[in-house]
């Protein structure tokens, strides 16, 4: 009998007190309960109290008084920051005088020949009428202005990435110590850091090719770190077995066994890289940017659009080839290959030579289509009749100010309404739920550096956007996506949407959402879902169509609907893209704050752009310091860590 009762206690059912999550609840409760009283007592129970602030903008108006007053003296600026800002002119203007000096023809001609080296024919024709369409939106020298910064930029961040990628790749140590920094650079807005970099270099374009490296240099890391790490052991252990040294198995088996992560990894910075050209037209990076950003300047749509234009058409053409190269490493040449790319290298130059001798190299101004005019009337007749009257639906206004009152107001109320030590421990519980001690503990620290900073209240307003932006990104998306892995038919009509969406400069879809949705935070969030929406949709259709095939045979075997595939083995068996696609709908949504702040989003993106406008870099750095903390903390609460997420918890 007492065997049977031993057994039978031995297998009864755990208690509510051994589960994980409900231990880590009760801890936190019993640290609250001796924590609060005595923080209320001694400080309060409202908003941050003044007592915990830190005052850093006068040691940051003195660094930057000091860099203004030593900037034409210092031996730091005349010998390495003058040398660096020399060697980034030179390289761009040497790129910029090449590509003029082959002609239109030859430049069209030349990609064309890349394309169709790497890609095939099919991507080789539309690289040819990519580029010729930036000709005809009469966008020709600002388009070679673009190409000319980014090639300079792009080369500068792989190599950057690379190196970067190497150390933490080789090295524990050096990747658990890189993984700030880089998490630091991907999330801090580019207008945050374009002011210290304009007051080092002035305006131009090596403060414009450096504030594109530290935008578009963590991908590249990120991605070749990812694949030193992931070579596979076996190959690796065969290589050492014959005697390789630590160099020769770099060289011979982890770099190309790593190649197609490091070409995703070019990709990426590229597409980043592009990204930035209308913010480092801000700081005098000329070409496309500055196109876009003075139409804008002036509420020109039309011709906001045209420069946008060549800006989507280069990324998308970019994209299809790094992307279609990727997918061909490892396949056999065609035969005869060597004799056809031998002749298209000929016929290019033959093109590039007649153009010369012709005296054709610019774009002549007769084959120059202007789209301005139409384009501007389309949007007048969009506010006309869209943005208020509309029978039933009501207009695009009623929307913003639904929205505006139903769930932004309530939001931003409710998290500034609660005491400052409840949201530490709200932080601490979602944090510590989904992940260890460590976790809660840097997500408490971050959001808690935000009140030390003396931005409590803004960053609470920003946290409310941020919110609900990421809210509605994730419905949509999650949506969109589970449609897009479901139908190929479904995958094919996206893919072209998504393309524009995600390079089309953020400044240019900015005057249709004001003029859909007027000014204030509802524009702001809505550029912000347009923004982060299209990664969610192809994280999510990627991470379902990559499910295992032989779980839904197994699952249609049973007799499942295809409702249940999806609820029961699609999005279980997908959750580690699904939690992949939250975090980057986090971190895109906040890249796009500062933005947000210039159609009235306020809090702390405005003072971002009021520090970059003001030249105040206290206000700027501060403000930008608390996006990163609150990118910090939200990635913490919404990323299991690595070990969790290998258990499956």
């Amino acid at each position: 009998m007492a065997t049977i009762t031993a057994t039978a206690r031995k297998d009864s059912p755990p208690g509510p007190l051994t589960s994980p999550a409900l231990r880590k609840l009760l801890t936190l409760a019993l640290v609250a309960a001796v924590l609060v009283p005595l923080a209320a007592a001694r400080w309060a129970s409202g908003t941050w109290p003044e007592a915990l602030t830190v005052d850093v903008s006068e040691p940051l108006g003195e660094a930057s008084d000091w860099i203004i007053d030593n900037r034409d003296s210092h031996p730091l600026f005349l010998y390495f920051f003058g040398h660096v800002s020399n060697v980034v002119v030179i390289a761009v203007r040497a790129v910029y005088l090449a590509l003029l000096a082959v002609g239109w023809a030859g430049v069209t001609a030349v990609a064309a020949l890349v394309a169709w080296r790497a890609a095939g024919s099919r991507l080789a024709l539309g690289t040819g009428a990519a580029f010729l369409a930036c000709g005809l939106l009469g966008m020709w020298v600002p388009t070679l202005q673009t190409l000319a910064l980014m090639v300079v930029a792009v080369a500068a961040s792989v190599a950057v990435g690379v190196l970067l990628g190497l150390a933490a790749g080789l090295s524990d140590r050096m990747h658990r110590a890189l993984r700030p920094v880089l998490d630091t650079m991907q999330v801090l807005p580019a207008f945050a850091y374009l002011l210290p970099v304009v007051l080092v270099f002035g305006i131009g374009v090596p403060a414009a090719v450096l504030a594109t490296v530290v935008y578009a240099a963590p991908p590249m890391a990120r991605l070749t770190a990812l694949g030193l790490r992931g070579a596979d052991e076996e190959v690796l252990e065969a290589v050492e077995s014959l005697g390789a040294t630590a160099r020769q198995r770099l060289l011979t088996a982890r770099i190309p066994l790593a190649r197609r992560e490091l070409l995703l990894g070019l990709n990426q910075t590229i597409m980043m890289a592009l990204s930035m050209a209308v913010i480092a037209s801000v700081i005098g990076a000329g070409g496309l940017g500055d196109r876009v950003y003075q139409a804008l300047a002036s509420v020109d749509v039309g011709a906001a659009l045209a420069a946008g234009i060549p800006i989507v058409l280069l990324a998308v053409v970019l994209d299809r080839v790094t992307g279609a190269a990727g997918a061909r490493l490892g396949e056999a040449p065609a035969p005869h290959a060597r004799a056809l790319w031998a002749y298209a290298l000929i016929a290019a130059v033959a093109v590039a030579v007649a153009g010369r001798l012709t005296d054709r190299l610019e774009w002549p101004d007769g084959w120059v289509v202007g789209i301005a005019e139409p384009v501007n009337r389309a949007v007048g007749w969009m506010t006309d009749h869209l943005y208020s009257g509309v029978p039933v639906v009501g207009g695009t206004a009623d929307w913003a100010g639904h929205f505006t009152t139903w769930v932004l107001d309530p939001l931003r109320d409710g998290l500034q309404w609660l005491p400052w030590w409840s949201v530490l421990l709200v932080v601490a519980a979602l944090a510590w739920l989904i992940g260890t001690w460590r976790t809660a503990l840097t997500a408490v620290l971050a959001m808690a550096a935000i009140g030390v900073l003396g931005v409590w209240k803004p960053s609470l307003d920003t946290l409310s956007q941020v919110l609900a932006a990421v809210a509605v990104t994730l419905v949509v998306g999650f949506a969109t996506g589970i449609a897009a892995a479901r139908s190929d038919r479904v995958e094919r009509l996206l893919r072209p949407v998504l393309d524009v969406f995600q390079t089309m400069p953020q400044f240019v879809y900015l005057i249709p959402v004001v003029a859909l949705f007027g000014v204030g935070r509802a524009p702001a969030v809505a550029a912000a879902v347009v923004y982060a929406l299209p990664a969610v949709v192809r994280i999510t259709a990627q991470g379902l169509r990559q499910v295992d095939p032989a779980a839904l045979e197994s699952a249609r075997s049973l007799g499942a609907t295809s409702g249940q595939q999806l609820r029961q083995v699609q999005l279980p068996l997908a959750r580690p893209a699904l939690l992949l696609a939250v975090n980057q709908g986090v971190v895109l949504v906040l890249a796009v704050v500062i933005i947000g702040g210039l159609v009235g989003g306020g809090a702390l993106g405005y003072d971002v752009v009021f520090g970059l406008a003001q030249g105040d870099l206290a206000t700027g750095l501060v403000a930008g310091a608390a996006i990163v903390c609150l990118g910090l903390m939200l990635d913490r609460v919404t990323q299991p860590t690595e070990r969790r997420a290998k258990k499956g918890a």
